[in-house]
């Protein structure tokens, strides 16, 4: 059987995506697995153990008619059997269609017309179960799986000389990733926690907790926000891993990490490392399992920046 969905959204929305992939690829082991995702997310596929090949294909582009017929043939090309549709949209279902795959799932709603199986849509629910939900036709009914990933073993051994480079192979470390340099878009900023609470939070912390050491994820975009983080807290410890492997690795060897609502979020729950999440405009519900190991903060106005860094602080100390 060959399958092909399409998934549209960040890397986070991937990973969240990868429970109903693995149950795919473990109710039917010799099926070939395909997913159509945005360039901006094709990293997320590195760590995962269920996809054969990734198309790229920037869903959000002011995209032509001929961008549009160039993917039906791509997808056409390639003969699939399943096609599963994890956005609502009138205009990927009428694409499914005209690609003549057989069995084409979505949820109930836009396009779904163009559907063979609609599935009822949830949207208050965890995202890994509402899209657990597509395989229902699939007479696929078993629990959810948790987020996994795969990393690869020289990520492995990358995050454990990166440790001993910074000194904290033996005693642990509390990691930071409050990234906000692609956080450039309007309906995004209120996700940004602004580097002055950080400062309090990382205070904080060493006062209580002074042999514990602090690690920031420095992103591409992140030389200011570190560089401010630095001259307050000069003894802090600075990692860049620069793929999506090594940032896995690097979040499994936390004692906890702290973030905002990103990527390194659902990575952290893969991994289970124990996560305090700031959430703003986004419902926690709906990005994190029931689970003691991942607490939530949510803004009491919907934006991350009105979190207190003494909410913070209160939740790391008290669980």
């Amino acid at each position: 059987m060959r399958v092909v969905a399409l998934v549209p959204g960040g890397i986070g929305d991937q990973i969240l995506f990868f429970p109903t992939l693995d149950n795919l690829k473990r109710h039917y082991p010799n099926a070939q697995i395909d997913v159509v995702v945005e360039p901006r997310s094709k990293a997320a596929y590195q760590v995962s153990k269920s996809v054969h090949e990734v198309l790229n294909f920037d869903f959000q582009d002011r995209n032509s008619l001929a961008d549009w017929g160039n993917l039906v043939g791509s997808i056409r090309d390639r003969e699939y059997d399943v096609a599963i549709a994890v956005k609502q949209n009138w205009l990927v279902g009428l694409l499914l269609w005209l690609t003549g795959i057989p069995i084409r799932i979505g949820y109930q709603g836009k396009g779904s017309g163009f559907l063979t199986h609609a599935v009822p849509f949830k949207p208050s629910q965890y995202a890994a179960v509402l899209y657990h939900d597509l395989l229902q036709p699939l007479e696929i009914n078993s629990p959810v799986p948790e987020l996994a990933v795969n990393v690869p073993k020289p990520n492995i051994e990358w995050a454990q000389k990166e440790q001993k480079r910074l000194g904290v192979n033996e005693t642990g470390y509390i990691l930071i990733n409050g990234s906000s340099g692609q956080l450039s878009k309007s309906k995004e900023l209120d996700k940004i926690y602004p580097v002055e609470s950080w400062q309090q939070i990382i205070h904080g912390f060493q006062d209580k907790q002074p042999d514990l050491p602090v690690l920031v994820v420095k992103g591409t975009d992140d030389e200011q926000f570190v560089r401010s983080l630095l001259e307050s807290s000069p003894d802090i410890k600075v990692t860049a891993p620069d793929d999506i492997g090594k940032l896995t690795a690097i979040i499994a060897g936390a004692n906890l990490l702290l973030s905002t609502d990103n990527e390194a979020l659902q990575l952290s729950v893969a991994v289970q490392t124990y996560t305090i999440a700031l959430f703003g405009p986004t419902d926690p519900v709906k990005l994190l399992p029931k689970n003691d190991k991942f607490l939530a903060i949510e803004s009491p106005t919907g934006k991350t920046a009105d979190i207190s860094p003494n909410a913070v602080l209160e939740k790391i100390w008290g669980g």
